[in-house]
């Protein structure tokens, strides 16, 4: 496996979260509005943009390239959280 797809590259420190976003994406946006207004800090990754990523993501989602994908510090990941469920998992 390629640094890039290497999970663990991806994997956010203590209280951050990876998401992984496409540029058009509404639900993306949506969700970086919201953790924004509520101060939750995250790493934003273009998966059109980013070698690797696209199959990262589809590894996750069951061969989708589903986004938001965010990943936790624990590795584990969400589709499309809720606001809530993002800050109940960190």
């Amino acid at each position: 496996m390629s640094d890039t797809l290497n999970r663990e590259a991806f994997v956010p420190a203590a209280g951050a979260v990876t998401m992984f976003t496409t540029g058009w994406c509404g639900y993306c946006k949506r969700l970086k509005t919201q953790m924004d207004r509520a101060g939750v800090t995250y790493t934003e990754v273009n998966i059109e943009e980013t070698p690797g990523t696209a199959e990262l993501v589809a590894a996750v989602n069951g061969g989708n390239q589903t986004v938001p994908t965010l990943m936790f510090p624990d590795g584990s990941t969400a589709t499309n959280p809720s606001l809530a469920e993002v800050q109940s998992r960190l």
